[in-house]
């Protein structure tokens, strides 16, 4: 495709997800676990639409801590059984998805005589229950071997520690990935289409109504099984079919800020066992900058861009400054995010106590009506969650039962090739990006990112926004927020010419419009230096 023959994609997804008189299963929700459904359903040979209200990942699937992890928190809760599945699908997902998932080492301090002992126990047993899918002996590292790999640790009164390992990805390219694995085994994803409403025959759902958000137009789509796979919002898609349905979740609010290398200019993680708040914290190196995070803060009402408090950056600066030298303060802060986690509330509680202490375990709620509800979990046992939710939907749909695949399935792009970091998420369809117009022209000095890369989103990876390309098809947003608004201008011409240009409506007004509705949503990334 060269400059003015862009063909604009949707029109043809649209019609794609019209097409069908019946599907065999609808999908509600694009973010972990409505994309991990989705696969799940087409590999086993079912006719799967998936519809998305935002972005792909728009929500908590993309503001995570970028650890696939089996949870040594819950291990610590008693949590066995949760933490056993989730570090057996860990090792899956290090398999399936080799150029998005890497093994990294965590380095747990030991300031107390008695700490290094008696984390050393905790993450052996975390070992013993990764069994064949272990990616590493935990093993205790003296004073100066912690320094050696941490050297931005606070040596005052430093002991030793434990190194144990676990695994890191990028949240929102494995969000893309899966929507084009989805695509490659014929399902239909089509973003930017809320769901207004559900389609019933008697009391049973049978269908979705839908909004094509760029056009206005409201449409209809049946199925004989609908899941609902909203995240946070699923009390939302409930009401649709029973206005009085009791809500099943207490959102959490989890924060995180990004800082330059130079803060853990190694390539070990830091994890930090026990904060005021009772949970871990962690310092990650990613995509050459460092995450720090997360809280655990309830929140009253749900939001698309849910926005940090003063406080949990301050708890965060705070505790990291307790273990990081040189420590990190407001001004270092290069962008800061945060996420809403979907808790499914204690039923004898409803609800009441902390949020820290409710499960991360998935649910499965089937409704009078056989709208199927999943939620809860977390991007680690995305595919377990699909799992599960299929084997019901076939039985709910009268669809044929089929085992599943996705254990050992390749997902799309996959690649063992060592390749620079933000190229590498690209697995084998990288060679592809780079031959696109401005593979070598970066979007901002500080950025790592191309003009091939958004070309690349736009034609490949269904980006119909400026936010889209800058906040989850490149994650400049979180690398930083600054930088990124400085970038927006360009992406929307680009966006722009990729659309069609002026002639479909992608003129310069458009693009301004675009710019100034990504600026409104980066300004709450930016950190400011004052408390």
């Amino acid at each position: 495709m060269t400059q003015g023959s862009a063909v604009d994609p949707r029109p043809a997804q649209l019609r794609a997800a019209l097409a069908s008189p019946e599907w065999d299963i609808i999908v509600v929700g694009g973010g972990a676990s409505g994309l991990g459904s989705a696969v799940e359903a087409a590999t086993r040979g079912h006719r799967v639409l998936l519809l998305e209200g935002h972005d792909y990942a728009k929500g908590t699937s993309s503001r995570s801590t970028k650890l696939v992890h089996g949870g040594v928190r819950y291990l610590a809760q008693g949590n066995v059984s949760l933490v056993r599945e989730a570090l057996h699908e860990r090792g899956l997902l290090r398999k399936n998805a080799p150029h998005l998932v890497r093994d990294l080492g965590f380095v747990v301090p030991a300031y107390d005589w008695w700490a290094a002992p008696f984390y050393g126990i905790g993450l052996k047993m975390y070992d013993v229950l990764a069994g064949k899918l272990n990616l590493g002996s935990s093993t205790y590292l003296n004073r100066d071997k912690v320094l050696s790999r941490v050297s931005t640790y606070q040596p005052k009164g430093l002991k030793g520690g434990i190194l144990y390992f676990d695994g890191q990805f990028d949240d929102a390219r494995l969000a893309i990935t899966l929507l084009r694995t989805l695509e490659d085994f014929g399902g239909v994803a089509l973003n930017y289409a809320p769901v207004t409403g559900l389609l019933k025959d008697g009391e049973q759902v049978r269908g979705v109504r839908f909004r094509d958000e760029e056009s206005g137009q409201e449409h209809e789509v049946r199925a004989k099984i609908v899941v609902n796979a909203t995240g946070v919002w699923v009390d939302d898609i409930r009401r649709m079919e029973d206005p009085s349905v009791k809500p099943m979740l207490s959102p959490s609010q989890g924060v995180h800020v990004v800082v330059e290398k130079k803060f853990l200019p190694g390539d070990s993680a830091i994890m930090i066992p026990r904060t005021d708040d009772g949970r871990v914290l962690f310092a990650v190196p990613w995509h050459d900058h460092v995450v720090i995070g997360t809280t655990d803060t309830p929140v009253p009402q749900t939001d698309f861009e849910p926005r940090a408090l003063e406080e949990e950056v301050e708890f965060i600066l705070r505790t990291a400054g307790r273990y990081m030298n040189p420590a990190p303060t407001r001004a270092d802060v290069l962008s800061v995010y945060a996420g809403l986690r979907p808790l499914v509330k204690n039923e004898k509680t409803d609800g009441a106590g902390s949020t820290a202490s409710l499960s991360r375990d998935h649910v499965i709620r089937i409704s009078k009506g056989n709208l199927i509800t999943l939620t809860g979990g977390k991007w680690t046992t995305y595919r377990r969650m699909g799992e599960d939710t299929i084997n019901r939907a076939e039985k709910l749909g009268g669809l044929p039962e089929r085992l599943t695949i996705t254990p050992g399935l390749h997902l799309h792009g996959w690649s063992e090739d060592e390749r620079p970091d933000h190229w590498k998420v690209y697995g084998n369809d990288a060679e592809r990006v780079q031959q696109l117009p401005g593979a070598d022209v970066t979007l901002h000095p500080a950025l790592p990112y191309t003009e091939a890369e958004l070309r690349w989103a736009v034609r490949h990876e269904s980006a119909r926004t400026v936010e889209d390309l800058l906040s989850r098809r490149t994650r400049a947003l979180l690398l930083g927020a600054r930088a990124s608004m400085e970038a927006a201008p360009r992406a929307a011409a680009i966006l722009a010419e990729e659309l069609g240009g002026a002639g479909a409506g992608k003129d310069a007004a458009w693009q301004a419009q675009q710019v100034e509705a990504f600026r409104q949503i980066a300004s709450g990334y930016v950190l400011s230096s004052g408390a």
